[in-house]
């Protein structure tokens, strides 16, 4: 038997819901940060499940910096009006919205990188490692661990998240997909800094 108290405390920390943090407690034994590494996992299999269906519906979260230079909208995507207009859906949006202010990534995921960036950073990373004379199978060992801190650096989704950096954007979209129940994507953003081509 699981102490309501605990459920009640899990649930406000992950908002999952209360037969999930149950559940989650109960596979853990009571602790708490074993329930959250449950719910997490268990969130991302169900972001799977889902990542196939239609997003149709969504909200523009918006972010201006307080010194009214920076400022940033971003296309966030699911499946029903019901979603678009939660509080948990919206202030996802509004996060996102600030954490590319304060990041300025270059695309969503990896895979939307323009191949002659990657290749040029890749390039670039060669000449350096051979200038710092690196035998060639180190070199591109070396060269891909570089190239997985450029994509944290310019991806959005595996960014550190800015207001809890223990989990990346991909893990705090998949929370909330564990929460809402529908499958949600980043469209476009577009971040506008005074002064900046």
């Amino acid at each position: 038997m699981v102490d309501a108290q605990k459920v009640k405390a899990l649930r406000d920390k992950t908002g999952a819901g209360m037969m999930d943090c149950k559940k989650a407690l109960q596979a853990s034994d009571g602790d708490e940060q074993k329930a959250i590494n449950w719910l997490r996992e268990k969130g991302l299999s169900k972001a799977q499940k889902r990542a196939g269906r239609a997003t149709s519906e969504g909200w523009i979260g918006s972010y201006i910096h307080s010194n009214g230079k920076i400022g940033v909208i971003v296309e966030l995507k699911c499946e029903t009006d019901f979603v678009a207009k939660s509080d948990k859906f919206q202030q996802l949006a509004r996060d996102l919205a600030m954490q590319i202010a304060a990041t300025s990534p270059v695309c969503v995921a990896s895979e939307h990188l323009p191949v002659e960036l990657v290749e040029k950073e890749r390039e670039f990373l060669r000449s350096q490692a051979q200038k710092e004379g690196k035998p060639e199978q180190i070199a591109e060992k070396i060269i891909e661990g570089r190239m997985q801190k450029y994509f944290k650096e310019v991806c959005l989704l595996q960014q550190p998240f800015i207001k809890d950096d223990s989990k990346t954007i991909e893990d705090l979209m998949n929370e909330t997909v564990a929460v809402l129940g529908e499958n949600i994507q980043i469209g476009r953003f577009t971040r506008l800094a005074l002064g900046e081509e």
